[in-house]
Formats: C-alpha cells, sequence, structure tokens
C-alpha cells in the first residue's frame, strides 16, 4: 500500500428539495385549498475517523463528493424525502485544513470523532404554508436552501508516543526494527527510508507506539534533502529519541544539525522532551566511544547519552526503558461523540 499523508479534495452538501405548488381536490369538498408540501434537507457532508487507517493514498483518486439534495415535496401535504448524509471516513490523526493551509478547520485525534463539516441546505416551503387570511390561494413556493461548498486539504499526521529522529543512515531503521514487528527498509546508503513507518513496542506489561520518519540533513527546513515535510507526524509525540552515528565523520555535529532542524520547523518540536542515544557503537572502539559520549553530553549541555547498537541489540533494553519513563503514564482516550441518524458512507478501505 502507497503511503500519502496529503490530499486535496472537494465536497459539496446537498441543496434543499423545493416545496410544492398544489391544491385539494377530492369529491364533494368544495374549495379544497393550497396542500403543497415542504422541499426535503440536503444531505451533510460528514467527517468521521475510523480505526485501521493510515493513508489517505485514496483520496488521489477519489477527489469529489457531493451529498444527494432533498427531493421535492408534493401533495396532500407530503414533504420530501431529506437527502442521506456522505460520511467521508478518514485515519485517525487527519487534519482537515482550508484551502490555503492555514487554518484547521477539523482536527481528528480518535476513533470514532464525527463533526458535520457542511450542512444541506433546507427544502423550501411548499404554498400550503403561505396561506393567510387574505391569500387564500397562494401559487408561490420556496426553491430550497442551496448547497455548500469548498476545497480543502486533508493532512495525516500520524500518532505515536515516541519518535525517532536522526540524520540519513543514523540506524533508525534497524532500531525500529529491532524493538517492534515493523519491517522498514535498511540500506548502506542514505535515505533508505521515504516515508514514515510505524511500530508497537511492548515493554513491561505496556505497549506504546513508535514512530520513525525520513533522515533530515543540514537544510532540511528550507526543502534540502527530502525536507521536514514529515516531521508533522512526530509533532504529537511525547518524547523523540535522537539517534546519533558514532560511527559518523562528527557526531556532535551531526547532534546540532538535528537539533537546529527541529527548532527551524517549529511548533514545540524543539521543546519536547529527548532520549538521546549514541548508535553503532559496535562499530566504534571503546577510547573512541568514551571520547564522544563525553563531547556529546557537553554539546547536549549535560543530558546524559545512551549507548546502543540496534544490530547487535546492545542497550536496547536501556533505551526502551528509558522511553517508557519519559512517555509516562497512559491517558484514557476519551468517547467520542456521536451523531445520530443514518447516513451513507464513503470509506477508502
Amino acid at each position: 500500500m502507497h503511503f500519502l499523508d496529503q490530499a486535496k479534495i472537494y465536497v459539496r452538501s446537498g441543496a434543499g428539495g423545493p416545496g410544492a405548488v398544489s391544491f385539494r381536490r377530492e369529491k364533494f369538498i368544495e374549495y379544497g385549498g393550497p396542500d403543497g408540501g415542504n422541499g426535503g434537507k440536503g444531505g451533510d457532508i460528514v467527517f468521521e475517523a475510523v480505526a485501521g487507517l493510515n493513508t489517505l493514498i485514496d483520496f488521489r483518486y477519489t477527489q469529489h463528493f457531493r451529498a444527494p439534495r432533498g427531493k421535492g415535496g408534493a401533495g396532500s401535504n407530503r414533504t420530501g424525502a431529506g437527502g442521506e448524509d456522505l460520511v467521508i471516513k478518514v485515519p485517525v490523526g487527519t487534519q482537515v485544513l482550508s484551502e490555503d493551509k492555514e487554518t484547521v478547520l477539523l482536527d481528528f485525534t480518535a476513533p470514532g470523532q464525527r463533526h458535520v463539516f457542511l450542512r444541506g441546505g433546507d427544502g423550501g416551503r411548499g404554498n400550503a404554508s403561505y396561506k393567510t387570511s387574505t391569500n387564500r390561494a397562494p401559487r408561490q413556493h420556496g426553491t430550497g436552501w442551496p448547497y455548500e461548498e469548498a476545497w480543502v486539504w486533508l493532512r495525516l499526521k500520524l500518532l505515536a508516543d515516541a519518535g525517532l529522529v536522526g540524520l540519513p543512515n543514523a540506524g533508525k531503521s534497524t532500531f525500529i526494527n529491532a524493538v517492534t514487528n515493523a519491517k522498514a527498509k535498511v540500506g548502506d546508503y542514505p535515505f533508505t527510508t521515504v516515508r514514515p513507518q510505524l511500530g508497537v513496542v511492548t515493554r513491561h506489561a505496556r505497549e506504546f507506539v513508535i514512530a520513525d520518519i525520513p533522515g533530515l540533513i543540514e537544510g532540511a527546513a528550507d526543502g534540502a534533502g527530502i525536507g521536514d515535510r514529515f516531521l508533522g507526524h512526530i509533532e504529537r509525540c511525547r518524547v523523540l529519541l535522537h539517534l546519533i552515528d558514532a560511527s559518523g565523520e562528527d557526531p556532535v555535529e551531526a547532534y546540532h544539525i538535528v537539533r537546529e532542524e527541529l527548532d527551524a520547523y517549529g511548533a514545540g518540536l524543539a521543546d519536547k522532551p529527548q532520549v538521546l542515544a549514541l548508535n553503532k557503537i559496535d562499530a566504534v572502539d571503546e577510547k573512541t566511544l568514551t571520547k564522544l559520549r563525553k563531547k556529546l553530553e557537553k554539546a547536549a549541555d549535560g543530558e546524559d547519552v545512551l549507548l546502543l547498537s540496534g544490530a547487535a541489540g546492545t542497550g536496547v533494553e536501556a533505551v526502551l526503558d528509558r522511553l517508557v519513563e519519559a512517555i509516562g503514564p497512559l491517558e484514557e482516550a476519551s468517547p467520542a461523540g456521536e451523531d445520530g441518524g443514518e447516513a451513507s458512507e464513503w470509506s477508502p478501505i
């Protein structure tokens, strides 16, 4: 399955149905009078977050969503049928943004969240509702209220408890493969990870989700490399695991590059709790490793630096323990509100 975290779609609610112009015609009843019914209400556009979806790829092929309009009224004071609501199912973590991407209109953070985005138009009045003491046979009627429409952006931000950051080839994919059931691609060249990867870690009888994103390079905030586009997937993480390649040319400089890119991106990433770890320690001799650790701790203002080898499994448990401690107690999910009534559904499953 291809991964897509942004999509632009067109949504339109249903217009209200027209009211009817009708007069009562029955044998033995003189001057029956108007009996035109009102039109039906148009369908709403509803967004709903569901579990089991983790990409917006289907919105690339289906981009237009139109709810049905209400039916027209009829004689004998019959109201027209209302148009069915159109429910658009999106992954948990999806945001609905305005066309200019400046305003977040909806934000889905839990399964079952449901919001009416565009309301369908009300039905028009039938001629029976226009009857007055001075207008006994009205022939006017309402045409129904118009629909609402909009172009919006869908942006997916994966929900994870911990996020992996670091330069390309820092060993992030190897680490997530070692501690979860994920099968991230691993290679000896930069940018083997080209899309975010989620994995579930089980530690001390509890589970938490960890996210691996493509590596950052200097200038990522300005679009260098893959850029910082995927940093949005770790905005909601409680802690960041910063992996640094101990066998790299300058681990201290690597640390500063990533921290500067996080700060340039904003959204509070630079202020999140951080677990700092030197990875690939099996590729460096002990003397060199000791010096690197001291330099890195000094660069990180005295922050503790853990030693790790994802490939050999060395130090993995200590890193996981530190992540569990930083994540803290799990919060209970709050019940999501639901709208009543039946609705037609569109789901990218």
